[in-house]
């Protein structure tokens, strides 16, 4: 499956940005979709998943909860992170990753399949 990140760009700390990721080649409802990032430096980390089960369940890093939202819509093969309240320390290259199956996963390893990443900046 290819994945399609966009909607990164540079905004102002408390503001918000929505960034999708289109998938192609793939039966995409089975598939459980997970947003990484990875700041200069730093070691890739996880932001978000949504696992393609029915129930679509979702899991956040501690990080982030209360403020981002993911969600898919499986008519469109596409993945959402919805960001808001934006702070300075969200500031990373933002990937979209996937893997076939219901799992839950929060290691990069544990996906198979990784989009180009679309870089999220936040200034104070």
């Amino acid at each position: 499956v290819q994945l399609q990140a966009s909607g990164g760009g540079l905004v102002q700390a408390g503001d918000s940005l929505r960034l999708s990721c289109a998938a192609s080649g793939g039966t995409f409802s089975r598939y459980t979709m997970g947003w990484f990032r990875q700041a200069p430096g730093k070691e890739r980390e996880f932001v978000a998943a949504i696992t393609w089960s029915i129930g679509r369940g979702t899991y956040y890093a501690d990080s982030v909860k209360g403020r981002f939202a993911i969600s898919r819509d499986n008519a469109k093969n596409t993945v959402y992170l919805q960001m808001n309240s934006l702070k300075p320390e969200d500031t990373a290259v933002h990937y979209c990753a996937a893997f076939q199956g219901g799992g839950r996963s929060n290691a990069p390893g544990g996906y198979d399949y990784w989009g180009q990443g679309t870089q999220v900046t936040v200034s104070s």
